[in-house]
This record gives C-alpha cells, structure tokens and sequence, in this order.
C-alpha cells in the first residue's frame, strides 16, 4: 500500500498542532478520520511516527524524519498543482491569505481596496488568526501568504520573508492622566499594564517591550482583541501598549490618551510570508509593494 499525500497532509499537521484535535481541525475533518489515517499511515511505515502522552501527541525520532521528507513533497506537489491549474506564476483560484488579529483590523480596510484596484484579475480570501497558526497554514497549504510580525521559528515550513513597515509601540493610559510626555519603558507602571491571551504574539512583544516579571504577567488582565484592551484603558482600568496601527481606530473620541516612548523605544516589524516552493512568488512580491505603497501614503494617527 501506497502513502498518500493526504496523509502526509495530516502527519504534518498533527505535528504542528500537538494534538489530535486541533490538527483536524485544520485539516477539516473529523478527529475520529484524522486518527485513523494516521493509524493507517504508520502501519504502511511498519514504526510510530508519534507518541501519545495523554492529549499531547510528540513526534518519535522516525516521525521527524519522515514530517521533514514529507513536508518536502507536499510543498513540490502543491507547487506542481498550481503549476497545472493555470498559467505559470498566475493563480487561477482565489489566494488564501492570512493575517494576524493586531493588524487585520486595521490595515485590511486600507490595502484591501488598493489590492484590488492594482491586481483586478486576483482573487483573494482573507482570514485572521494567531502567528502559528498562519504559518501551520502554510506549511500543510491551507494557506498560501500570510502577514504576520515576527520572524518564523526554526523548523517550520522554508519561508520567504519579504519585510512591510516597521509598527512602533505607544504607551495608552485613560484621557484624565496627565500628558507624560515620551515615557521611559522601564518607569511604565507594570501592575497596570493590560495584555491580550496567551498566544498572541503582540503579548509577547509587550511583556519583553516593558520586561514584564513572571509576577506581573500573572496578575495582568488578558483579552482576546486591542479592543477590548482600549474599552478597559478608557475606563481607567489600567495602561496598555498599542501598535501605532491600531490609534486611527481606537484612539478616536478622545477615549486614551497616548504617550510616544523615549527612545529607544519598541516595536515590530510587519512582514509577509510566503513557502519558498511557490509558483506566485512574483504575484507575492508585487502584493508585499503594493502593501508599503498603500502604508506610506496613510495619514499619520
């Protein structure tokens, strides 16, 4: 019996995702198909490709080796589907691109509009969702670009990295504290500060931003969105930092005030992301431009 290349899909994604679960999910379908072919998978390999400790699912030494090999095969199988389904370098079916939750809402609606007026032919369907998952999308080819702000781990699908703009950070306090002028990120106030859930990346850059102890980041208010962050901040409900970004729309109404950071301040750069086999790297790389035209031709927050 033969391995399928849907169940080098699945065996790449279980590995991604740790868990049976969440790996069918991305895959869509059930947990219960999702388990059987993996079970079928490992029989034609006659050695476990993972071992399961409780809910979590860890790759054996044989496993690694063969998500490497497979995951080699799947990105040379998706690149010679596209290959075959239309002209070279030209999609003929819509592009799935994804983007971050701290920059979808406040970047789409700008860029949106210019890539459709600049690529009128390109389709594209747009999702948002956390970093590893963007780049877990990518690498089982649910995905084809994504937009996210930090480097890709190691050990993840090979990526090509095109860099956007760089997004410095501000300090946001409610509208009645004083204007503090630029703000020394080691004199910000860490038993205030308000981070979003774990898993967001932003999260992480705020409590490395501010060197955050094990202490503070435990007593710290976690939400799902920046929204939810400002409606607790426009309260007086504690202090945040924001992406310069996200002040065109959370910083409207004179709901927070905002602060600059002293330098050398902090913040991210925003790039896009794409796996390096693709036949659309000319497409990706005209969207990465049309991105930075679109950004430095926004007024300032």
């Amino acid at each position: 019996m033969r391995i399928s290349l849907k169940q080098m899909r699945y065996a790449i994604a279980l590995a991604e995702a740790g868990h049976f679960g969440r790996a069918a999910e991305r895959v869509h379908v059930t947990q219960p198909a999702l388990s059987q072919q993996i079970k079928l998978l490992e029989e034609i390999c006659g050695a476990l490709l993972f071992d399961r400790l409780g809910k979590a699912v860890t790759l054996t030494p044989f496993g690694r080796d063969f998500v490497d090999r497979a995951r080699a095969i799947v990105e040379q199988a998706d690149a010679l589907t596209a290959y075959a389904a239309g002209r070279v370098g030209k999609p003929v079916r819509p592009l799935r691109f994804g983007l971050i939750p701290t920059v979808a809402p406040y970047l789409l609606p700008d860029i949106f509009p210019a890539l459709q007026a600049a690529l009128p032919d390109l389709g594209l369907s747009v999702s948002e969702n956390r970093t590893d998952a963007l780049i877990a999308g990518l690498g089982d080819g649910s995905l084809d670009l994504a937009l996210i702000a930090t480097d890709p781990r190691p050990g993840g699908p090979r990526l090509t990295v095109a860099p956007l703009f760089s997004d410095a950070f501000v300090l946001a306090t409610s509208p009645g504290e004083s204007n503090l002028g630029p703000v020394q990120l080691r004199a910000i106030d860490a038993r205030r500060m308000l981070l979003l859930d774990e898993g967001h990346c932003f999260r992480d850059q705020a409590i490395a931003a501010c060197s955050l102890k094990g202490s503070d980041i435990s007593r710290a208010f976690a939400a799902t969105s920046l929204s939810t962050i400002v409606e607790f901040v426009a309260s007086g409900l504690g202090i945040t930092l924001l992406p310069e970004i996200a002040l065109r729309k959370e910083a409207t109404g004179q709901r927070i005030r905002v602060h600059s950071l002293a330098a050398p301040g902090a913040g991210r750069m925003l790039s896009l992301v794409w796996r390096e086999t693709t036949p659309y790297a000319e497409v990706f790389e005209r969207i990465a431009e049309i991105i930075r035209q679109t950004r430095s031709t926004l007024p300032a927050a």
